[in-house]
């Protein structure tokens, strides 16, 4: 894997503040450990932040210029190989210490697999957790791993979350029959628009969490991910989401994982980081 940067000397483009004046904080989550067909998550934070570079940091539907909104990166948090309960034990004491430090600030996880979100949930305590995947993540255990990537949604079914899902197109039986069981709410593919994800998550509590596996999208705009699979949304389709929940509801943690590949500049990375920019345009009309 030769990449021509390393986080050490790579930088988003724009001015970085002290994480206790920010507004959003980024950190990466390099976690690959349990990924079950297409490897390279590690590299998505690195991914990530180097496809920035090609972004324009004004984002011209909000009229925002994120340079100038206060804007920390803390850099990646040191992942336990192979393990992905203790790595997300490390990420949920990051974010802990994080909002101690700044209570204030938005935590941004870029990774990495999807089963490192549970550790910012834990310590971010959401009533709702709001996600848009390709799958369920409700499995019980997963090669014989509670805390394999199909399981997140599940682990923080069991935290008492309330959870809405969005891009569905591929799970079990089983994960089915738990979704109905537990009120979890969820729209396939096929069937989403504007309409269905208001109805869904206009009756959530407050605060949310808001996850994006970046294997929601359609395949052609995400090539390099984990678990890649036909026939999902497009970019519009996730903007529109996340600007309603930024109007409508009090949200206190955003993150895009299962970004992979081993190229920079890859297609995938390239939707993430604009992505990215969106999530913190719409947020930073308000600062």
């Amino acid at each position: 894997m030769d990449f021509l940067y390393t986080y050490e000397t790579l930088k988003l483009e724009f001015p970085l503040v002290n994480p206790e004046k920010a507004a959003f904080t980024i950190l990466g989550v390099p976690f690959d450990g349990t990924t079950s067909f297409k490897a390279g998550a590690r590299f998505g934070p690195t991914l990530i932040r180097h496809a920035t570079l090609n972004l324009e940091s004004y984002v011209l539907d909000y009229d925002v210029d994120i340079s100038q909104l206060p804007i920390a990166d803390i850099g990646d948090v040191a992942v336990v190989a192979g393990d992905p309960r203790k790595t997300a034990d490390r990420v949920r004491e990051t974010v802990e210490e994080l909002m101690k430090a700044n209570p204030k600030t938005m935590p941004i996880l870029l990774g990495g697999e999807h089963s490192q979100t549970l550790g910012a949930v834990e310590a971010l305590k959401p009533a709702s957790y709001v996600v848009f995947d390709a799958h369920f993540d409700l499995r019980d255990s997963y090669e014989d791993n509670p805390y394999n990537h199909a399981c997140v949604a599940r682990r923080i079914s069991e935290l008492g979350v309330k959870e809405a899902m969005f891009g569905i197109r591929s799970g079990t039986r089983e994960e089915v029959e738990y979704a109905e069981e537990n009120g979890i709410q969820w729209v396939h593919a096929r069937d989403y628009d504007f309409d269905a994800f208001v109805e869904l998550v206009k009756p959530l509590p407050e605060p949310v969490y808001l996850s994006i596996d970046i294997d929601a999208f359609d395949l052609s705009l995400v090539p390099s991910t984990g678990t890649p699979e036909a026939g999902g949304l497009s970019f519009w389709d996730v903007v529109e989401a996340i600007e309603w929940l930024v109007e409508k509801k009090r949200i206190v943690g955003f993150d895009i994982m299962e970004v992979a590949g081993e190229n920079l500049g890859d297609v995938t990375a390239l939707t993430a980081a604009k992505l990215l920019f969106y999530f913190i345009g719409a947020m930073g009309r308000d600062i």
